[in-house]
């Protein structure tokens, strides 16, 4: 399904947001739209974007936790390797 919205066409592939900016913010969108003459809400999709690539989580090594054993602690591991790994 496709929706015209002021003129503008969109797919499906968009939801539709709200924002509330502070008035200084909303004055700096409209200066720099008119600017680049692009839209706001491409202006804004395009900071967003970047901004979530910059701060995106970074994902944990799978190899946390594979070692894991309910049985044996960081307290307990000198105790241990003495134990499995006697000095030679």
């Amino acid at each position: 399904m496709t929706v015209a919205i002021y003129g503008v066409r969109y797919d499906d592939c968009m939801d539709k947001a709200t924002l509330y900016l502070p008035t200084e913010l909303h004055i700096a969108l409209r200066e720099a739209s008119r600017r680049m003459d692009r839209p706001q809400a491409e202006v804004i999709r395009e900071a967003l974007q970047t901004y979530l690539q910059e701060h995106a989580a970074r994902p944990m090594p799978r190899s946390i936790g594979m070692g894991s054993d309910p049985e044996l602690s960081g307290a307990d591991s000198e105790d241990w390797l003495r134990a499995h790994f006697p000095p030679e």
